[in-house]
């Protein structure tokens, strides 16, 4: 099949969705499909083969994000070439709009993936004016955008849940997005190279390190993971939390580390290379994750597929994913973070145990089952666009 995926951000962009994005697209690609890209530009990015980039803005009440234009008559012209089969959007602004212009265009079908739960973004354009309105707004817009779409796929239940709650009733396909698990591997990785990158940090080799990797931003609720710092390290005072990503909150984070007087031991990384990554969750010795608004939290697949302890605060987006004491923990109350952690640090033995549970059980998680699932989906619109046609022509 020859299939366009329309996109408003991508690389080098760094997000969930622009990380489930490029894992679709190699794996689409392994099965056998054309698959182009259509995005937005972004400063200093050269054209890449594959890749149609839509004249974009920066979004003014979001400064790092792009809004590419709705409609481009060169764009058009580039995309009727590739002879498209298939429209797969990922957004529902901008770009995604362009996606279902195309599509009506040419007269195929549009499969849409339901990536973000907008309520739990509002508060980064209405700066706490009107919450209310504009969240029914954003569920509106999301029941609109997905009605009509001839498949709708997400990533989780919960967000299947979600949608329902919206109001949306028709067929709505869960597949969580997959993990390239080879990257992430521990064989992978030279433990001198590790040690001297704890180094380059200030981490002992002894030192017990908590990891968390991701965008610094208010939604992450990392400050729950700040604030337990504080009583972990009374009893181990030489644990750090090693902070890999860059965003809006990392200032008010650091001011909370110094506030709890414990900056020492929290560790901001910054941003770093995709290609990287893989190098940073072998520095920890637990990963951590406390945010209520993911649509399913790809680094604890990558923490799994790295063979590190994954800790995460419950939401339902987990469940299949993680069982409490068997391939990870679960906490519910943040008070209990600190304690969860102390145990975990202390009881190699047991560790261990969760951690080859957890790599064992990846196989459901990772890119190849996605690939395929996103492909079985394809042949099934295919199929009913076939038989549409015919009867029309009956």
């Amino acid at each position: 099949m020859n299939i366009g995926i329309f996109t408003d951000t991508y690389y080098p962009q760094v997000s969930g969705v622009v990380t489930s994005t490029m894992i679709l697209r190699n794996e689409l690609i392994k099965l056998g499909h054309n698959v182009t890209i259509i995005t937005v530009t972004y400063p200093d990015v050269e054209e890449q083969e594959g890749i149609i980039r839509l004249p974009s803005i920066p979004f003014f009440l979001l400064p790092s994000q792009r809004v590419g234009m709705i409609y481009s008559h060169k764009i058009m012209s580039k995309i009727k070439k590739l002879d498209l089969d298939l429209i797969h959007t990922q957004t529902e602004f901008s770009v995604g709009i362009f996606g279902r212009i195309v599509a009506k265009r040419l007269d195929i079908p549009v499969v849409h993936t339901y990536h973000t739960m907008y309520e739990d973004y509002i508060h980064y354009v209405s700066h706490g004016i009107m919450l209310k309105p504009a969240s029914q707004f954003a569920k509106k817009v999301s029941k609109l955008y997905c009605r009509d779409c001839s498949a709708i796929i997400v990533p989780t239940i919960k967000v299947k849940d979600a949608l329902r709650q919206y109001g949306l009733t028709r067929h709505i396909d869960v597949i969580p997005t997959g993990v390239d698990i080879e990257p992430f591997k521990r064989s992978n990785f030279n433990e001198e190279v590790i040690k001297n990158e704890k180094k380059s940090f200030g981490i002992n080799e002894t030192d017990p390190v908590v990891l968390f990797i991701g965008r610094i931003a208010k939604e992450k609720s990392i400050d729950v993971i700040v604030n337990s710092m504080k009583e972990l390290i009374k009893r181990l005072p030489n644990c750090k939390l090693l902070l890999v990503g860059d965003g809006p909150e990392r200032e008010n984070l650091e001011l909370l580390a110094k506030e709890l007087g414990i900056e020492k031991s929290v560790i901001f990384a910054g941003e770093r290379p995709w290609a990287e990554i893989g190098k940073y969750y072998q520095m920890g010795d637990v990963f951590v994750g406390a945010s209520l608004t993911e649509t399913q939290g790809l680094t604890f697949a990558e923490a799994m597929a790295a063979q590190i302890l994954v800790v995460a605060k419950y939401d339902k987006n987990l469940d299949g994913i993680i069982s409490d004491k068997v391939n990870g923990r679960i906490f519910y109350k943040d008070e209990d973070l600190d304690g969860i952690l102390f145990d975990i640090l202390n009881d190699k033995g047991n560790c261990d145990v969760m951690v080859k549970n957890a790599y064992d059980g990846i196989d459901s998680l990772s890119s190849r089952c996605f690939g395929a699932n996103v492909e079985r989906v394809y042949m099934e619109v295919e199929k009913q666009t076939y038989m549409i046609a015919n009867q029309k022509v009956t």
